[in-house]
Parts: structure tokens; sequence; C-alpha cells
């Protein structure tokens, strides 16, 4: 018998967990999900494969900062589990991490309280919140993150379902606040001036099956390039997915639909002051006129202190 839970009562839109999970081949959705998926994939044959580079550029962000020294994770807008979820990531590279996944949909909590398991040395814990609440996703993380140490804060896929007049930008301020130095910002986003025609036909496809709460607003690269004010924007900066790194090319070869980036969160005490607003590598020279670009092996370095 599985170990999944059952899925609750036909819903009548569709969610974006559940539209994920058919995208990524998986067997926990409603036949709304299922339509939307493939209405917008029809519109955006490209949005498959850059949703499954989407999910491996997760997997070798958590294993950078992993390897970097991070022990704690803040995911927000978990979705429902698939292969190498964060805390399976980085418990791979160091069992005593502690991971706390946020997600809106009490169905996707379900699943990842019967799926997400943590090793016996680390923690695992779920919060039901919503994106627009970070004060609330604050208050309940710190039950299990030490937000006096470091924490990767994942943004995948997620900052779409807020629209600007709710002011993504402020909301992930109101994130970073109380994150210690050496803490990590990771996101990515739909990119609305990458294969502008497709991406705006399959959200409008995928719009018309969403509840109004749950509809997606694709961005610029610029506007994507702004959440990161006030960090330390890591190379090869906001750039399509499928130059996030080597593994990704090999896995989106058609029109790319998303921005994906690496940040340093905060400055330390001694660190180079002053450095103001991180412009995207690509878009804008970043401060002293150097220009980002792939490190050796897709790797993202950090930014110069």
């Amino acid at each position: 018998m599985s170990d999944r839970p059952p899925l609750s009562s036909t819903p009548a839109v569709a969610h974006p967990a559940r539209v994920y999970n058919v995208w990524l081949g998986g067997k926990d959705h409603y036949p709304v999900d299922q339509e939307a998926a493939e209405l917008a994939a029809r519109a955006n044959p490209g949005i498959v494969p850059s949703v499954r580079a989407n999910r491996a550029f997760l997997g070798r962000a958590v294993e950078h900062l992993a390897a970097q020294g991070v022990r704690q994770f803040l995911d927000i807008g978990t979705g429902i589990p698939a292969a190498d979820n964060t805390h399976e990531v980085a418990q791979r590279v160091a069992p005593e991490s502690r991971i706390v996944y946020v997600d809106n949909d009490p169905v996707v909590l379900a699943h990842a309280r019967a799926l997400l398991v943590s090793s016996p040395e680390g923690a695992t814990d779920y919060v039901q919140a919503d994106l627009r609440e970070p004060e609330k996703i604050l208050e309940e993380a710190a039950r299990t993150l030490d937000f006096t140490e470091p924490v990767g804060l994942m943004l995948i896929a997620v900052l779409q379902y807020l629209r600007d007049a709710e002011d993504p930008w402020d909301v992930v301020r109101r994130l970073l606040a109380p994150l210690a130095p050496g803490s990590f910002l990771v996101l990515s986003h739909p990119a609305s001036d990458i294969g502008a025609d497709e991406v705006a036909e399959s959200m409008r496809v995928y719009n018309e099956r969403a509840a109004d709460h749950a509809a997606a607003t694709p961005r610029t690269r610029e506007r994507v390039g702004d959440f990161t004010a006030g960090l330390d924007l890591l190379d090869p900066g906001v750039v399509p997915l499928q130059h996030a790194g080597t593994r990704a090319r090999a896995t989106c070869r058609t029109t790319a639909c998303r921005c994906g980036a690496r940040w340093r969160a905060r400055k330390g005490e001694g660190d180079r002051g002053g450095a103001g607003r991180a412009e995207p590598v690509g878009l804008r020279a970043r401060r002293g006129g150097e220009r980002g670009g792939l490190s050796a092996g897709g790797e993202v370095r950090r930014a110069a202190g």
C-alpha cells in the first residue's frame, strides 16, 4: 500500500503544486490540474523541460549551500514531494541539517508530513502558511531554525503567485530581515521576456483554470533581479535556467521560461561596505564594473568580500 495520503474531494480549480506534479510526471493531481497542465504545455512546449530544469536547479542550489556550510533551510512553496527534496539533498551532505517546509495547501502538507522524513541527526518541520504571511512563516519556522545562524531561503517558482499590487519585493525583504549574515536567497521565476508569446499564452490558459489567489504573473529578468536588492549577487547572476549549470543546459533544450539565481544574503561585520543595490549580472554591470559568467562546472561562487 502506498504511503501517500489520499487526495481530498475533487476541486473545481487548478492548484500550482498539483499542476507542477503533472509536469514532473507525478500522479497526485486532479482532472482540472491535468487539463491546465496540458493546455499550458501545448501553448508553451518549453514549459515541461523548463520545470524539470527548475527542479534540478533546486537540488544543485541546496547541494552548493550545504557544501558552503549552510545547515538550515526554509523552503517556501514546497509543492508535492518529488525526487531530491530539499532535506534529502541537504542531509546527504550534512545529516544534521534542519529544514522547514512551508505551503498553503493542506493536501501538499499532508504529503510532506507523510513523505519528507528527516534523518535521525537532523530535523524537518512543516508550516501551513501563505507566502503573503512572512511574519507568521518566520515565527513558526523559528521553532526549528536558529535565525542567529545562516539559513538558505528557498523561493523556487513561487513568487509569481503574488501580484505586483501585493508587493512581492517587500515580502522577500521581510523574509530576509531576521536572517543571519552569511544566509542565502535562492529563487527562480517565470520570465516574461524569454519566449514572451509562449509564456504569456501558457499563463493565460493556466490562470483561466486557477483560483484568483493562485494566478501567475511572469516578470522581466530586470524585475526578477530587483528581488536581490541589498544582497551580494552570485555568479552567474540572473540567467535563464538552462544557463545556471551544465546539467540544466542538458535538460532544457527548448525555449526557457524561467530565470534562476543564487545570492548570499546580508553582509557580516567586517565585510566590504557600501555595496548598495545589487545589479543583475548580464542586464547591467555590477558595481565596480564586474560582469558575471558561469564559473567552472556551473558552480556558483561567493561574491568577492
